[in-house]
């Protein structure tokens, strides 16, 4: 039996759809809300090192992370040790 991620980004886990589905999100959001791809990027580095990720979730807020990354008035829910 395959196992999946687990501490993972969905689209690593094979959340394909639900992956599909932030993506078709975050494209419909004006660019001003939205951090540049290398920022993204690197505050996604953080969160799959994070112990609290899960599937692409994150356990601390219950967001995914892919969403709350692009974001730019979003920060890392973790009060107690900031990724970013």
């Amino acid at each position: 039996m395959k196992q999946l991620c687990k501490k993972c980004l969905l689209l690593e886990a094979g959340e394909n759809a639900a992956f599909q589905t932030i993506s078709d999100y975050l494209d419909t959001l004006d660019k001003a809300l939205l951090v540049g791809n290398e920022l993204y990027n690197k505050r996604l580095a953080f969160c799959k090192k994070c112990e609290y990720l899960i599937s692409g979730m994150c356990r601390k807020c219950g967001c995914y992370v892919e969403i709350r990354a692009a974001l730019k008035d979003k920060a890392c829910p973790d009060y107690d040790s900031k990724k970013w």
